[in-house]
């Protein structure tokens, strides 16, 4: 069965297991989805990630993070689906709970946070929110 919106089931799979307590979580790879977990370790939102197998079998492993017993994120939302894509210039990208939160970017030098994105004045598509 084909999948429509991949990174929006990774984002539910990572929902779902912060919410049950879980130390890790698996998921199809692709390399869109791995740079989504390399954004999200360097903001702090999850331990690490890696990619396991070769070929069509390749798995990404997210470990999450988790303080005081209570998940690091409390939200992860997707912003932009295939449906209906955002796009925003770098003078116009969202700004999650006044700056507490961040929303990660597909820029043309790679998917990044949106406070990066702004110091190197780019956009691109907003890939969805985190707090």
């Amino acid at each position: 069965m084909s999948m429509s919106d991949p990174i929006a089931d990774m984002l539910t799979r990572i929902r779902n297991a912060s919410q049950a307590n879980k130390v890790s979580v698996c998921m199809p790879a692709s390399r869109s989805k791995a740079a989504i977990a390399v954004v999200l370790q360097a903001e702090g939102y999850i331990e690490g990630s890696e990619v396991h197998g070769e070929g069509a079998a390749k798995t990404l492993q997210v470990r999450l993070k988790y303080f005081q017993g209570s998940p690091v994120i409390e939200e992860i939302k997707r912003a932009s689906r295939p449906g209906c894509r955002i796009y925003a210039r770098s003078t116009e990208l969202p700004a999650v709970r006044d700056g507490l939160g961040v929303a990660l970017i597909s820029t043309s030098q790679g998917v990044m946070s949106d406070k990066l994105a702004r110091q190197k004045q780019l956009g691109g598509e907003v890939l969805c929110t985190v707090f």
